[in-house]
């Protein structure tokens, strides 16, 4: 099953990336917003392309974009269904130089992710799925294969780590998770693309005890929940999008649904 509206958001993503790539490994000019993170030209450029498309593939449907994030919360707590985009995730890795930088896009519902899309610019990759819709990874247009979780590891247990945020929280369940599974191979790696390592088996767990945004989380949480995965805040509730003053996530666990540890992991968490 399908979404009618995944075709043309692939498109507009695949888009969206194109436009970063002439600012990538280039002497893009970078500004701080006022959080103090940073932005280029690439990000808006990608921003204007999403923003248009979606505003023409449904007028109906608000678009919530970091780079366009100013708008009251009474507005948007009358929304029942928005787009959630990050038209650049993963500045940093974009301003370093790296591969790992992603453009997302998600359908959020009540409060629930519908869909995820997940470009990646330099490559040419997109994942995309959704809960009950399933999950699929695309390197080529018009090509694509299906993706899951796996539900035990092969050899050893490996968790996804932030190249840039860790907490001692983290360190502290990575202990736990060391008591449990012996020591864990780390998989390192930048941007929304830490789900899609679980997404497509690759890797087990991504506990993330650092701030995030809800932009960064929401595209690559569909194709995860697609796949067979969840995403929990350390209650063990499902990570949700409701319209409030913050637009930072809670901690979470990123995790095989069905996975045979999913409550031990869940109680490690709750102990931190």
């Amino acid at each position: 099953m399908s979404h009618p509206y995944i075709p043309k958001v692939i498109d507009l993503v695949r888009a969206a990336g194109a436009a970063t790539l002439p600012y990538w490994r280039s002497d893009v000019a970078v500004t701080e917003k006022a959080d103090a993170s940073p932005v280029t030209a690439a990000d808006l450029a990608a921003h204007h392309i999403l923003l248009d498309g979606l505003q023409a593939l449904a007028p109906e449907v608000p678009v919530l974009s970091e780079e366009a994030a100013d708008i009251p919360l009474a507005e948007r707590a009358a929304w029942t269904r928005w787009w959630l985009v990050d038209p650049l995730d993963g500045t940093k890795e974009f301003i370093a130089g790296s591969e790992e930088f992603t453009v997302n896009v998600a359908l959020i519902e009540q409060g629930r992710v519908v869909f995820g899309v997940v470009g990646i610019p330099a490559n040419g990759r997109c994942y995309y799925g959704g809960a009950g819709l399933g999950a699929w990874c695309s390197d080529v247009p018009g090509k694509e294969y299906s993706i899951s979780v796996r539900l035990a590891p092969a050899q050893g247990f490996t968790l996804v780590a932030s190249k840039r945020h860790s907490s001692a929280a983290q360190e502290t369940l990575l202990v736990g998770l060391s008591a449990r599974f012996g020591e864990p191979a780390l998989a390192n790696i930048g941007s929304s693309l830490k789900f899609c390592l679980l997404a497509e088996g690759n890797a087990d767990c991504y506990p993330r005890l650092a701030p995030t945004s809800q932009w960064d989380t929401a595209a690559a949480q569909g194709v995860l929940e697609g796949a067979g995965g969840e995403v929990l805040n350390l209650a063990g509730e499902v990570l949700t999008y409701e319209a409030r003053e913050s637009f930072l996530n809670p901690s979470f666990l990123a995790l095989p649904a069905a996975a045979e540890w999913r409550g031990e992991l869940i109680e490690l968490a709750r102990a931190l």
